[in-house]
């Protein structure tokens, strides 16, 4: 099983894109046949197998053996990988594309989709794939923006000269900076109110049982 399969083709996104087939495919991440998984959705085994039969006709799941049952041969499916990501070009850029410079966020989004498509398509079964993710946050006040910026280029513009030799294997480096999102604030807890009072009150005599109260309405 792959980490990630990147859709970039319409029938792939279309078969995939249905409520009832994405539980499909969820219960496929282990060997299942399509009678347990019916079993598991409340479905039956023919409605399941319909929506199998489409995940395997665009490779989102696959026959990985055969068992005999009942005098019956059940096929038994899986996913064929843990993640699924929707390329996006299977919409494609809306009008005509705009010069962009490279702290614009139209520049950014660009630039993370090109290594979304790079990381989808590398090479998951050779047998050593180097990588490396680095992730941190900064506090800058607006006057020092510029500054942290130039010495982000400075840094990386020294690396590429560094190791920008035409020798050995290549690799991409790409550097991304944004502004973090802000947390949605916490509702504001309200403080338990208290019984409304009217004022101390003396206690009247205690009553016996079976006894007349000293309040109640005497009738003669």
């Amino acid at each position: 099983m792959r980490d990630v399969v990147y859709l970039d083709r319409l029938e792939q996104a279309e078969a995939l894109l249905k409520p009832m087939r994405v539980e499909v495919l969820r219960r496929l991440a282990e060997p299942h046949s399509c009678t347990e998984v019916a079993k598991q959705l409340g479905q039956t085994p023919q409605r399941v197998y319909y929506h199998v039969k489409q995940l395997v006709a665009v490779g989102l799941a696959e026959l990985v053996s055969e068992r005999r049952v009942r005098g019956i041969n059940e096929g038994v499916y899986q996913a064929v990988a843990r993640s699924y990501w929707l390329s996006p070009a299977l919409v494609g850029r809306l009008g005509p594309r705009r010069s962009e410079d490279r702290l614009s966020l139209g520049y950014l989004l660009s630039l993370v989709e090109e290594v979304q498509a790079d990381i989808a398509n590398l090479d998951r079964t050779a047998p050593d794939l180097p990588s490396l993710g680095i992730s941190g946050q900064v506090c800058l006040p607006e006057e020092r923006r510029p500054e942290f910026l130039a010495d982000l280029r400075e840094a990386m513009q020294g690396l590429f000269e560094k190791y920008g030799g035409a020798e050995g294997s290549t690799f991409r480096v790409a550097l991304v900076c944004y502004p973090a999102a802000q947390e949605p604030p916490a509702a504001p807890t309200e403080a338990p109110t208290a019984a409304p009072t009217t004022g101390p009150q003396a206690p009247g005599p205690a009553a016996d049982d079976g006894a007349e109260s000293s309040n109640a309405p005497k009738h003669r």
